[in-house]
């Protein structure tokens, strides 16, 4: 019987012995060596390697990886021989060696027996390639090399003979000359730049020269301790190969980042984020484990046995490990490793581009326009998101800017795409999370969807990741209350019907006067549809919208008219969009274009919300916040399968930005990425309420007006309030009134909470619980605002706080409807110079920091107009100023009016504008629709009482068409006395009332 081949183990066993004996400086190329290592000229414009190397590592013995610059050559000069000649007889030099590649400058320590290690690798690595090995792979590489073009004029590498006990000190300056002659000329050949060894002794992988992850830093081989593997008997004996497992791992420090990764096929393993709690570290005493080094962060610490332990082999190495992380990360990482100011993780970042969005129509069309430029990453955090919304309305161009069309278009682009969602518990909630995550999984491998928390077992059993934004390329990052998802797609119109369904016959209704609804101009959509039968009902229409608007067979005119609603075949608000969840909760939620209330009998309830725009620096802190979730949550996940997606790495600062498309409507000023985070949402030991401090900062430095928007108000302090944000104005306006300067606050609010429920029968459960601690903090009880500010100054406090909500009407097939505006907004404006946007209500579940994550911006203006504050000159934000004239213009319904609302705490404005406007819209719409909640229902007789008498809208259509025109914008009075004479607080033989207090405040 022949004898099989031998092994390629085997041959490499052989072809060690054999390298071994070879002369140390036979490192030459004959002819057919030039041909396999030749490469062309170091010359021509460097190009950088794509960020997205970082989801294609390749394991690091294959010579396919790419490692350096193309065309760009590697300098290197010795610059420092340290000698130890009583410690170290046969290797007595250390030679500190400075190397640099393009705009990447580093430093290696090395002694002579690494040299002869590298050559020794370099001979077995050629003298292998020229032995033909029965090995598939080994023929493959060597054919690889084949082909080449020569590379000509290159001294050969030579290493000296004598070793460095031998070599004097006199003889030191010609020693670095030769160590340098022969690194040079090693690194000029390719075949041996990017051979394994060289790779690890110059301490580079696949990941140090990306430009977008900043300067390189130190990097090598470590043994690294696994996790949870200890044995607490054997913890300080000090046979650390029996206490624990250790691993190999190569270990990359970066300016804002540590990470580990697996050599045998590259992946990362972990990314060890700079923060404030980073810590360094070395020896046995610190660390347990003789020549370690731990390093730490808020998120990974010794005592729960989640840090980073390395393992050296000598104390000084891990010395020179210990020391350089601390430099390299106190030299550039100060922005993440010093506090804050609010408590943030990041710092303020200056001449921050930065634009406002009220409402979601212009803030999803500036995402669907971001999410198109995407060229690398995309990063969306939702508490609910519905792939089929469309992003872009009218619909005009079929499914292009439908979320789940653009989302795959962009992943079969390349674009890597993650996505953090809410996971909600069923039972509770109908968001149907996984539905959404199935949805988009399954559109393309690009795509990752990650949700949490899992909520058995977990204390987060009543919390929510409640933060919604989207990043695009870590440059460009989108925040605020609007989610991607049903019913918040709006406009400054705020419909209560949908265009082109809301009337089965062309007739108009003689009762009702085309002008009555607010004095705006409407557009009139004509839609002329050749060919094409188009079906509009209660089902909706068909799934796919790819038929409804053929480019080459529609023609749109649109021309101006005053009226009450678009007319025309197309719709805003498709399926599930159109909604009324205080009427009926969302439903079937896998079947999204099957309506679930009736068009016809139904009114929508508009939707009032707030986003930002920020680029820059401010948007690398978001996307960094992104980062941290997603690799915390894929750590927690890891027996689910998330093991197999990618760490996020955050871009360096210094790394250039994708250039910023809205200047022209956008501004620069100062902007400081907020959150509230703990440990069960981030992994953090010390939760961050960044958001609540600068809050209470923003109120306590007010000089002149507040203006608050936002979904809840709970607040005021006590045993079972804990956010003191209503504390603070309280202690605002007493001042105020103390020193006789004029002050202003304005809060808008939804009328009702967004719950299930019928009002008119008292409303639900859930409902009843915000009403009753939004009360609590507005005006009932000795320790809401109202109640205290009346101790001190009686009824005047009516001049330095005013609480409205927002209301509008319509008509609906015939009918006079009316429907509040639900305020979805998370939004302060403090003088018109700072603002703070984001996804937080005020009430102790978003802003404790120990419960719902959020996230938020504090923007402050650093570009000033002149305006007027109390009838005097006085220099406003362009930021501030801006977005509070457009919610003031909105409201008040003065778009596209002249009268001048620059003065937000004149008399004349607060008095005769502002409360007027409120007051008189409010009792107009209680005596055309005897609308809920109101003042004139004090308890539930009266409310039975008062629902059973008709409403004028509904006995005399024509006097309540005259009476609305006389409403102006959608302010109304915040009715302070509804149900004041009953306890709305849930019953306890509910099962809202046996819900812990936390869960409603």
């Amino acid at each position: 019987m022949s004898q099989g081949p031998p092994k390629l183990e085997r041959l490499e066993s052989v072809m060690s012995q054999f390298s071994g004996s070879l002369d140390q400086d036979d490192l030459q190329d004959d002819p057919e060596e030039l041909e396999l290592s030749g490469h062309t000229d170091l010359c021509g414009e460097p190009r950088n390697i794509s960020f997205q190397a970082i989801y294609n590592i390749l394991p690091f013995k294959s010579l396919d990886g790419v490692i350096f610059l193309e065309e760009v050559p590697i300098l290197v000069r010795v610059t420092e021989v340290e000698r130890f000649t009583s410690t170290r007889v046969l290797n007595p030099n250390l030679y500190t060696i400075e190397l640099s590649h393009g705009d990447f400058k580093w430093q290696i320590k090395r002694r002579f027996k690494h040299f002869q290690a590298l050559h020794q690798e370099l001979l077995k690595f050629r003298a292998l390639l020229k032995i033909p090995l029965p090995s598939r792979i080994h023929s493959v590489k060597r054919r690889s090399f084949k082909g080449r073009k020569l590379f000509h004029g290159e001294h050969i590498p030579t290493l000296p003979r004598r070793p460095d006990a031998l070599v004097k000190e006199e003889q030191l300056v010609g020693r670095k000359l030769q160590l340098e002659d022969y690194l040079r000329n090693i690194l000029k050949k390719p075949l041996y730049r990017t051979h394994p060894a060289t790779l690890e002794f110059l301490e580079v992988s696949q990941i140090s020269f990306i430009q977008d992850l900043g300067p390189k830093g130190i990097e090598g081989l470590i043994l690294k301790k696994s996790g949870g593997n200890t044995f607490p008997a054997c913890y300080w004996c000090g046979s650390n190969s029996v206490c624990y497992r250790w691993s190999k791992r190569w270990l990359v420090v970066k300016d804002s980042f540590v990470l580990y990764m697996r050599p045998e096929d590259g992946q990362v393993g972990t990314v060890i984020l700079y923060d404030k709690g980073f810590h360094i570290k070395i020896g046995t005493l610190e660390t347990g484990v003789r020549h370690g080094v731990t390093i730490e962060n808020l998120c990974r610490q010794v005592e729960k046995n989640v840090a980073l332990t390395i393992k050296c082999s000598t104390y000084r190495q891990a010395r020179w490990w210990g020391y350089s992380i601390d430099e390299f990360s106190q030299m550039f990482g100060q922005d993440f490793l010093r506090e804050n100011r609010h408590g943030s993780f990041t710092p303020v970042r200056e001449n921050t581009t930065s634009k406002w969005f009220v409402n979601a129509a212009g803030y999803f069309d500036a995402i669907a326009d971001a999410l198109e430029g995407a060229k690398e990453e995309i990063f969306i955090t939702a508490w609910w998101l519905s792939p089929e919304i469309f992003l872009k309305r009218p619909v005009v161009d079929g499914n292009m800017w439908r979320l789940d069309h653009v989302l795959k278009r962009k992943a079969q682009q390349g674009v890597k795409i993650f996505v953090l969602l809410y996971k909600e518990v069923e039972v509770v909630m109908g968001l149907n999370s996984e539905y959404t995550k199935k949805t988009l999984m399954g559109l393309h491998s690009n795509i990752r969807v990650i949700r949490h928390p899992d909520h058995m077992p977990s204390t987060a059993l009543l919390w929510a990741h409640h933060e919604k934004s989207v990043v695009i390329d870590q440059s460009l990052a989108f925040l605020g209350g609007i989610d991607l998802a049903y019913g918040r797609w709006d406009d400054s119109q705020h419909r209560l019907t949908d265009v082109g369904s809301v009337r089965r016959s062309p007739q108009h209704s003689p009762a009702l006067s085309p002008s009555l609804t607010h004095d705006r101009s409407r557009l009139h959509f004509s839609c002329m549809l050749t060919g094409i039968d188009f079906v509009v009902g209660n089902s909706g229409p068909l799934p796919s919208f790819s038929f409804l608007f053929p480019t080459s067979k529609r023609k749109i005119a649109i021309t101006e008219h005053l009226g009450t609603e678009l007319c025309g075949e197309t719709r805003f608000w498709h399926g599930k969009d159109y909604c009324n969840f205080i009427l009926k909760d969302w439903v079937k939620l896998n079947k999204p274009f099957d309506d679930f209330i009736d068009r016809y009998k139904t009114p929508r309830m508009p939707w009032h919300d707030i986003g930002v725009l920020v680029h820059g620096k401010a948007a690398r802190d978001i996307a960094r916040h992104f980062i941290q979730r997603w690799n915390f949550i894929k750590l927690v996940k890891k027996r689910s399968g998330a093991m197999c997606y990618p760490c996020l790495m955050p871009k360096s600062l210094s790394a250039p930005m994708v250039p910023a498309e809205y200047s022209s409507k956008s501004t620069q000023a100062n902007v400081q990425v907020l959150r509230s985070v703990c440990q069960w949402s981030i992994g953090t030991k010390v939760h961050e309420e960044s958001i609540h401090l600068a809050y209470v900062s923003a109120i306590q430095n007010s000089k002149h007006f507040i203006y608050i928007e936002n979904q809840f108000f709970i607040s005021c302090a006590d045993k079972s309030i804990h956010n003191s944000i209503g504390d603070a104005l309280t202690e605002r306006i007493l001042r105020a009134y103390r020193e006789k300067k004029k002050f202003r606050v304005y809060v808008v609010m939804p009328l009702l909470p967004g719950f299930e429920g019928d009002i008119s029968s008292g409303g639900g459960q859930a409902i009843k619980a915000i009403m009753h601690f939004n009360y609590r903090t507005m005006c009932r009880g000795e320790h809401s605002i109202i109640e205290r500010l009346k101790c001190v100054m009686a009824d005047c406090w009516i001049k330095y706080i005013s609480f409205c909500g927002l209301r509008t009407h319509a008509d609906l097939d015939g009918r006079l409807v009316t429907e509040l505006i639900y305020v979805h907004s998370k939004l302060m404006i403090v003088d018109d110079c700072t603002v703070i946007i984001g996804s937080a209500n005020i009430n102790d579940r978003s802003m404790l920091g120990k419960r719902d994550s959020e996230m938020a911006v504090v923007v402050e203006d650093t570009e000033f107009q002149p305006s007027v504050m109390d009838g005097e000159s006085y220099q406003a934000g362009r930021f501030a100023l801006s977005l509070r004239e457009e919610c003031f213009r909105l409201v008040l319904g003065l778009l596209g009016d002249n009268v001048d609302i620059s003065d937000p705490i004149s008399d004349r404005f607060y008095k005769e504008i502002w409360m007027v406007t409120a007051a008189k819209n409010a009792s107009l719409y209680d005596k055309v629709f005897r609308c809920l909640p109101t003042d004139a229902v004090l308890n539930y007789k009266i409310l039975r009482d008062y629902m059973s008498r008709p409403c004028m809208a509904a006995e005399d259509p024509a006097q309540a068409c005259a009476e609305l025109k006389k409403i102006r914008g959608f302010l109304v009075q915040f009715p302070l006395y509804f149900l004041s004479e009953e306890n709305l607080f849930p019953s306890f033989n509910s099962k809202e009332g046996i819900m812990p207090v936390e869960l409603w405040t």
